[in-house]
């Protein structure tokens, strides 16, 4: 039903259908035109072409002048005998008192000497005018019925001579040029729809040429058969089509491009219509806001933000910068920066916007940690100067003239002071980290020389009786293996950071704890851990342990004399050497600290490298 409905609807079958009902419209007011007219002519020269001649009627004028007799009846019925018939079916002599005088037809022969009842005949007789007509009655025949009148010259009517002849032939032409028509019209449909076709084709090709371009598919083209305006509009369709597919090739191109820089943004970008609902969203914006593509397409950018107080016409109008807070369980609160800017038109019609959201998660925690970092380092600069402060006014107030008091208060200055500059000297070295001027003097080293190296000298500060720090009795185990592991190191540096673990290791064990110190190789690391039996660290104090000024316990460090920096520095170092360090803790349960440094074994015949 479609298929008819759609064949119906085409633009071939309807020129085809106006083209052949002008034609049948032009044939049949033609075609009845000249059949009536042809009619009337055919009708009229058959007219003359049974009219009689005057030498017959001349004759049979001359018999009827005589009386009737038997032998004038056989004369006239020879006479009309002798006569060609041709389309003639009946010929017959009536005298002028209507009496049949001679049939040409063998059968009527018994009219002879009978009054004839035709009411034309008698007409004729009356006023002496021919009379003919065409009867339609059992079969197309003309009637003619002609005077008679005397042949001496007075045109004294003598009688009336009646022809009756078959039309069968004329309208037999007729019929035949009606045929000729009919066969006129059908060829003329055919020529119709031949020509529909021809005008039709360019046009049915241009038409499924559109629909593959509308599909993307740019391969065809349409053949011009003609250079008249059906072939000048194909070839302007095939110049179209080539345009659109060099355009959508740059348009594709230029989307590629758009999307790779979308993705590989840094920055979060997302687009919107008029509306306020995003169209556009790329995957780092996805990733900061922990969503997924179909959950964000046509939602507003304000509940995707969590924009609460603001409305889209707000960010239309003022395009203002904001500061969003992302809150996900899955992880850690991230802060975005939101800067938003119309997309306009030519006209001036504002189409929606462009947020970008750059990620100041760490920005903003480099700030709080600059900021919590002044006020440490400006507590903990202070506490030591406060009490440098009360003992030299303790001092100048006269406790300096008392020889047991003052010995004490200017060991403590002494030892405020020394505090004082070791925190310097490491705020120092962090600065120097930071900025990436600290140098480091790389070398190859046998770690489990260096670190027996370094072990052995807390092992004689535990012999030494001048070393007040290192009262408390300790044991170092020590578990390292057979196979020499060589490893690039600032031996200054890292010997720094075993020093920090191991003086953290010996503060926090208990009197006669014991040390342990393991060496061992991992794949393509060597790792070296220090662990002890001290109080241990609760879990939620691991992951700020290695920050700057960072305290388990604030009272009992500063009474040790730390300065919050040992780990912290520990880490910079380790991160310089590309290595890593954590701790493994539970309290009470003691504390293992790991030190993880890229190991790549040598071989034997490496061994002597350096010589040429």
């Amino acid at each position: 039903m479609k298929k008819i409905k759609s064949v119906l609807n085409s633009i071939n079958f309807k020129i085809a259908v106006i083209f052949m009902l002008l034609l049948l419209a032009t044939i049949e007011v033609v075609g009845a035109s000249f059949t009536r007219q042809l009619e009337q002519n055919s009708i009229q020269n058959f007219e003359s072409s049974i009219q009689v001649p005057n030498i017959i009627t001349n004759q049979i004028s001359s018999q009827l002048s005589r009386a009737n007799s038997k032998k004038a009846n056989q004369q006239l019925s020879q006479i009309i005998s002798n006569y060609n018939l041709g389309d003639i079916s009946q010929l017959m002599v009536v005298d002028n008192k209507g009496v049949i005088r001679a049939v040409s037809n063998v059968n009527d022969q018994n009219r002879i000497g009978q009054r004839t009842s035709n009411v034309d005949i008698k007409s004729v007789l009356s006023n002496g005018k021919q009379v003919s007509k065409v009867i339609n009655d059992n079969g197309n025949y003309m009637v003619q019925i002609s005077p008679l009148t005397s042949a001496n010259g007075t045109n004294t009517p003598v009688g009336a001579i009646y022809v009756r002849a078959s039309l069968q032939g004329v309208f037999n032409n007729l019929r035949q040029v009606s045929i000729y028509f009919l066969i006129a019209a059908v060829l003329g449909a055919i020529v119709a729809l031949v020509i529909s076709r021809a005008i039709t084709r360019p046009i049915e090709e241009m038409r499924k040429q559109a629909l593959r371009v509308a599909n993307g598919d740019y391969s065809g083209h349409v053949r011009v058969y003609a250079q008249d305006e059906l072939g000048q509009l194909a070839e302007a369709f095939n110049t179209l089509s080539v345009r659109i597919e060099r355009t959508q090739e740059i348009s594709d191109s230029e989307r590629r491009r758009l999307d790779n820089v979308l993705t590989h943004m840094t920055d979060g970008v997302i687009a919107t219509d008029r509306h306020g609902n995003i169209t556009i969203i790329n995957e780092t914006a996805l990733d900061f806001l922990g969503k997924t593509e179909k959950d964000v397409i046509g939602k507003p950018i304000t509940n995707l933000l969590g924009l609460k107080d603001v409305t889209i016409q707000d960010l239309l109008s003022t395009q203002q910068e904001l500061v969003v807070r992302v809150n996900d369980n899955t992880r850690d609160e991230m802060i975005l920066h939101a800067n938003f800017s119309l997309i306009q038109r030519v006209t001036g019609f504002v189409s929606g916007l462009v947020c970008v959201l750059h990620d100041i998660t760490q920005q903003q925690k480099k700030e709080r940690e600059q900021q919590q970092f002044v006020s440490n380092v400006s507590h903990e600069l202070r506490t030591p100067l406060t009490s440098l402060r009360a003992y030299v006014e303790a001092l100048n107030d006269g406790a300096w003239k008392d020889p047991n008091i003052a010995p004490q208060f200017l060991h403590v200055i002494q030892d405020e002071t020394e505090r004082m500059i070791r925190m310097i000297n490491d705020l120092l070295s962090l600065s120097r980290m930071d900025r990436g001027v600290a140098r480091m003097d790389l070398e190859w080293v046998n770690l489990n020389d260096f670190v027996n190296h370094v072990l052995n000298r807390f092992d004689m500060m535990l012999k030494s009786d001048s070393d007040k720090m290192h009262k408390k009795k300790y044991t170092i185990k020590r578990e390292f293996p057979h196979q020499a592991l060589w490893v690039e190191i600032d031996t200054d540096k890292m010997m720094q950071v075993i020093d920090n673990i191991m003086n953290n290791a010996i503060k926090y064990s208990p009197d006669g704890g014991v040390i342990t110190v393991r060496l061992l190789q991992a794949q393509k690391h060597v790792i070296l851990s220090i662990s002890d039996q001290g109080l241990g660290i609760p879990r939620k104090d691991l992951n700020k342990i290695f920050d700057r000024f960072y305290r388990v316990d604030k009272a009992r460090s500063r009474k040790q004399g730390g300065t919050g920096l040992g780990l912290a520095i520990s880490k910079e170092i380790v991160e310089a050497h590309h290595g890593r360090i954590w701790a493994d803790s539970a309290e009470g349960a003691g504390s293992t600290f790991y030190i993880s440094l890229p190991y790549e074994a040598i071989s034997e015949e490496g061994e002597n490298w350096d010589e040429v």
